[in-house]
Formats: structure tokens, C-alpha cells, sequence
């Protein structure tokens, strides 16, 4: 498959052990005529890349058993131009823009998950044929190389145009915090101006979840334990309509959920509290405080993973009928239909943006938990 005039080298920031800094080195670029190689697959310049918890995680040996191997490119949230394509690809022609999740390149096409089309129970899942539960997919950065490279090779079954209005550093950080939180919010099944409680506001996804959730029609409670990620929170609530945020460090979930019975002239206990609850922290107290603040038969979508996981009340499950429920990015169509309402209504995350040769100083930043998102800009100067 020919590629038009391109270096033969680029530049790469890479692992080579676990709890070590990112080595940027020269590496030859990705190729469509590799052995490896996908009819779907394209070859995009790449315009940004976005920072992760999960690349945190990575970095620090906390998913084995990924990555498979060193050195190792990271970063699955990235968007860039399309240099060449194939022609199963028609729609992505040379120039197109695109934002890249890093769900799910090269899946085999015939599993149960890629072979399952979408029905009541699931409508939003991709046509069959693709799936990004495929369990046999490369994931890029992290089974798979990632977006810290000035090129990348990606499947066009996974990838989203990039509407006008949106540019690629505001497309990166929404391939997967700005999916994730989406998908949660839609999992939660809420009509609109019921409550919905995001713990974790102030942060990558929180932050994003405030802006949808308003957006969406729900009231909403956002929930943080840090300065920083409160500021960040309070100053988007200033604009999100019907938006309460709490430092849950002076203010109960009890007390919490006594006022909004209050508001809501509710007495009983079963009817107070909020609709739905997104836990984002890997933390067990923002798991007990989320759960607290729910109405009976509420629900409790879970988006981080502890490494220990979390203890679950068996008391709120069978006397409070409180559901819990697993929340994973979301699917090519979600990924498209997020996008278009990110450029529609004005969801924009809070970025700070650094030069591909200074990601360690963007991860020394990220370690501080500010909040927010941070972004590897191609565009900027070393």
C-alpha cells in the first residue's frame, strides 16, 4: 500500500521500565504495509495527545499484563490528520481529521462481542463486525503502541471525524475521558432534571461530567476533596444551570441528602437523595459517600477500577435496591454522538498543554492533582 512522501523517522516519547521517565528517541514511522497491516488501517500525522490516568496506572506496573512490551509508546486519547488511507476507507481520505480512543484497533470481527449486533437491550452497541469489547483487539497505548509519536497507524472502525468548531487538542481529551464520563451519564438510563451525583467533579472526567450532565437537562451534584479540583469545579458551575458543588471534606452525605429531601419536600429517607451516582475517585470513601447519597432504587455506576476493588454494602443492594453498574468508554457510535454534542453545546475541558519533549515535566504536573486535563500539542515548539 503506497504512502506519499513522509520521513523516514520520527520522533517517539517511550517507557522502558515501570516507575521510570519517559525516553523521547527516533524510531522509523508506522507503515500501511506491515504484515501486521488492516485493510481498515490508516496513517495519521499526529496533532495531539492527552494524558490519562490510565497512562499513569500503566506506567506504574498496576495492569498487567500490559504492556507486553518495552519500550513502550503510551497515550490512548489522541487526534490527528489522515496522510494516507486504503480504499475500505473511502470516508477518511487524506486531510480529514480525526479523533482516535484507543478502543479497539484491529478486533477480530467474528466473536460473540464484534458478531452481536445492537438490539433493545443495547442500542448503542457499533454494527456487527466491530466491537470495542473485542477481546482479542489491540488497545492502543496500552496492549499497543499509543499517541506519543509524531505518527500513529489506526483502524478506521475506530475512529470519529473531528466536527468544525472543535480543534485537536479539545478532540483529544474527549476520545476517552470525555467518552467515559458520556457513556456513565447515559448508563445512569436518568430523564431529564432528575439528579444525578458525580464524585470526582474537579477532575479529567469530572469536570467534563459537570458540562454534560447540565447539558443533558439533570440537576447536578458535584462532589471533590481538593482545592484545586473544587476551584475547577466551582467556575464551571458558574455557567452549568442547576449545578451544586460540594467539598465533601466539611459537608455529609447525610446532611447533603436531608437538604435536597428539603428542597424536594420529601420526608421518608427512601425518597431523598439523587437519582444516580458516577464514581470516578479509586477511592472507598467516595464510593460509601456516593452510595449514600442515593435515593432507594438508585444506581451506581462505577468508572474507575481500584486495584483492590471496592466493598460493596449488601444492606444498600437487597434493602435499598441499589444497583451498581460497570461503566467502559463507549462504543463507535457513541464516540461520534459524543463528539457532535461536545461542538454543539460547548463542552470543553480545562487544558494545559505541553511539547511532545517535555511530557515528564506534563506528568510532574498531572501528579499534582489540579484537576483538569493535560495535552501533548504537536503544534508546540520543544
Amino acid at each position: 500500500m503506497a504512502q506519499p512522501d513522509l520521513p523516514s523517522s520520527m520522533k517517539a516519547q517511550v517507557i522502558t521500565a515501570f516507575n521510570t521517565p519517559y525516553t523521547l528517541i527516533t524510531t522509523p514511522l508506522p507503515s500501511l504495509d506491515s504484515p501486521s497491516s488492516s485493510p481498515h488501517d490508516l496513517l495519521i500525522k499526529v496533532s495531539a495527545a492527552s494524558y490519562c490516568h490510565t497512562d499513569a496506572v500503566l506506567a506504574a506496573g498496576q495492569m498487567p499484563p500490559y504492556p507486553l512490551s518495552f519500550p513502550h509508546i503510551g497515550c490512548h486519547e489522541f487526534a490527528g490528520t489522515v496522510i494516507s488511507s486504503s480504499p475500505n476507507s473511502p470516508e477518511f481520505p487524506p486531510g480529514t481529521r480525526v479523533g482516535v480512543p484507543g478502543r479497539s484497533f484491529h478486533p477480530c470481527g467474528h466473536c460473540f462481542e464484534c458478531s452481536t449486533a445492537p438490539d433493545s437491550a443495547n442500542p448503542d452497541s457499533d454494527p456487527p463486525g466491530y466491537s470495542v469489547y473485542c477481546p482479542v483487539s489491540i488497545n492502543n497505548g496500552i496492549s499497543g503502541p499509543g499517541g506519543f509519536r509524531e505518527y500513529a497507524v489506526v483502524d478506521a472502525r475506530q475512529v470519529t471525524p473531528i466536527p468544525d468548531g472543535l480543534t485537536a487538542v479539545d478532540t483529544a481529551v474527549l476520545m476517552c475521558a470525555g467518552v467515559t464520563v458520556y457513556a456513565a451519564l447515559r448508563r445512569c438510563g436518568l430523564e431529564k432534571r432528575r439528579r444525578v451525583a458525580i464524585m470526582g467533579c474537579g477532575g479529567g472526567l469530572g469536570h467534563l461530567g459537570l458540562q454534560f450532565a447540565a447539558k443533558m437537562g439533570y440537576k447536578v451534584i458535584g462532589v471533590d476533596v481538593k482545592d484545586e479540583p473544587l476551584a475547577l469545579a466551582r467556575d464551571i458551575a458558574k455557567t452549568a444551570t442547576e449545578t451544586r458543588i460540594v467539598d465533601a471534606r466539611v459537608e455529609e452525605a447525610a446532611d447533603l441528602v436531608a437538604q435536597l429531601g428539603e428542597e424536594d419536600q420529601k420526608t421518608h429517607r427512601g425518597d431523598m437523595g439523587v437519582d444516580a451516582v458516577i464514581i470516578l475517585p479509586e477511592s472507598q470513601r467516595a464510593f460509601d459517600y456516593g452510595v449514600a447519597l442515593l435515593r432507594n432504587h438508585g444506581k451506581c455506576v462505577v468508572v474507575s477500577f481500584p486495584e483492590k476493588g471496592f466493598h460493596v454494602s449488601a444492606r444498600d443492594v437487597v434493602f435499598r435496591d441499589i444497583s451498581v453498574a460497570g461503566s467502559l468508554v463507549g462504543s463507535n457510535k457513541v464516540l461520534g454522538e459524543m463528539l457532535a454534542f461536545a461542538a454543539e453545546h460547548g463542552v470543553r475541558a480545562r487544558i494545559k498543554t505541553f511539547s511532545l519533549a517535555r511530557l515528564n515535566h506534563l506528568v510532574e504536573e498531572y501528579h499534582k492533582g489540579e484537576g483538569g486535563k493535560l495535552v501533548v500539542d504537536m503544534e508546540l515548539e520543544d
